[in-house]
């Protein structure tokens, strides 16, 4: 059969390209790698899919730190709320949680995919298992790809191979590589949305904690704020992860930052001081290990209490009011040293790629070559956590494949 073009990816990008060439009438193949379409789809929002966020273009805008402003047109053309009704006019009833999440109803991440797989179908969208080796050209221009078996004509190709994160579900780094030999600049991927490191044993011992609502500031080393955050926050072998953190990873730069978390942001530091004021009178003939029950988590209480090197045996009535005006500084001021991120293997997404200056911001084109667009996160742009880098896909997605030539 011959084909208009060729889509290499079937995740979220791929799928939803496919789908929008396909509904202008092009005869459209996806070449997927993995054996089945979406494995990296199906894990995302820890398998629930967190498939957009139910605000404005330009809330999505606000909330992509890197190369927002390229993205303007596409998620202008296809902002959330046509990817909402996208899904729900096709029968995938979504639902909106906590800071405009946006899930299917079903929780499941299966209920996404299956949408896109039946609209590909319906749309006569051919899928086959095939890695490609390379993007073929003519004089600057599209004629096809190459996979490891045969050679297939096309007028065009969408490259939607994904990132560099999580590469057992095939995102490892292909897409580059075969831009890169095209001739399009490829900043070095590294991780976004990815857990840090964190210098010491006071994370490690608090492994398995997780805090809600409390407030997050990501610092350099000369005490700048880089962001900031109020959320959830979780405390892992490693040091830290959780929607704050990852959020914060974007926007680490450099050596000697630091996270310094709020662990009482509804308290200013005299209410606070009142509180634990009460706390210590009703409790003044416990050890202090004992004292804090009310106030902390149990297996931060002797973490606390070592910074602040108080004896926990020490009854709650001996404690002073200095030691304990520390208290409420530590409290509001919880400090941890970062060492690093995580491996881009663990990222939830990829930051880096092909450079946004050589990519045409209304169609995805490229500006190398006539024919190459690009839709996803092979593109250099990521977003905070909270549906924004899908809906980034799918606006890419939607720009490339209706740009494309018949």
């Amino acid at each position: 059969m011959n084909y208009d073009g060729i889509i290499i990816g079937g995740g979220p990008a791929g799928m939803f390209a496919a789908i929008a060439a396909a509904e202008r009438g092009a005869r459209v193949l996806l070449l997927e790698r993995n054996d089945r379409l979406g494995k990296k789809l199906l894990i995302t929002g820890k398998g629930r899919c967190n498939v957009t966020n139910d605000c404005t273009a330009q809330e999505v805008l606000q909330n992509t730190p890197r190369n927002g402003r390229f993205l303007y047109s596409a998620m202008t053309a296809f902002p959330p709320e046509k990817t909402k009704a996208f899904f729900e006019e096709r029968g995938c009833a979504l639902k909106t949680e906590r800071g405009n999440r946006v899930f299917p109803v079903t929780d499941k991440a299966q209920s996404i995919l299956d949408c896109l797989q039946k609209e590909m179908r319906r749309q006569k969208v051919t899928v086959k298992t095939a890695r490609v080796k390379g993007i073929l050209t003519e004089d600057g221009h599209v004629s096809g790809v190459e996979t490891q078996n045969e050679k297939i004509a096309a007028k065009w190709v969408i490259l939607a191979t994904g990132g560099a994160s999580y590469p057992t579900t095939g995102s490892t780094g292909d897409g580059y590589a075969m831009a890169e030999k095209l001739g399009h600049t490829i900043i070095a991927p590294q991780g976004s949305l990815v857990p840090l490191e964190t210098a010491g044993r006071d994370c490690q011992e608090m492994q398995g904690l997780s805090l809600r609502n409390v407030g997050v500031k990501l610092l350099n080393a000369k005490g700048k704020v880089l962001y900031k955050d109020f959320g959830e926050l979780l405390f892992t072998h490693f040091g830290v992860s959780g929607p704050t953190v990852l959020s914060a990873s974007c926007h680490l730069k450099g050596e000697n930052c630091r996270l310094v978390i709020d662990l009482k942001p509804a308290l200013e530091e005299g209410k606070l001081d009142d509180r634990i004021l009460r706390d210590l009178d009703m409790y003044q003939n416990r050890a202090m290990e004992n004292a804090l029950i009310d106030l902390l988590p149990r297996s931060m209480i002797p973490v606390v209490l070592r910074r602040l090197e108080i004896d926990p045996a020490m009854q709650a009535n001996s404690l002073t009011k200095q030691k304990r005006r520390a208290l409420v500084e530590l409290l509001k001021n919880f400090t941890v040293e970062i060492t690093g991120k995580r491996p881009v293997a663990e990222a939830i997404i990829t930051s880096g790629g092909v450079k946004v200056s050589e990519i045409d911001p209304k169609t995805m084109e490229s500006k190398k070559v006539t024919g190459l667009y690009f839709a996803g996160e092979v593109i250099d742009c990521d977003a905070y956590t909270g549906g924004f880098n899908l809906q980034i896909a799918w606006a890419t997605a939607y720009a490339a494949g209706c740009a494309v030539n018949l």
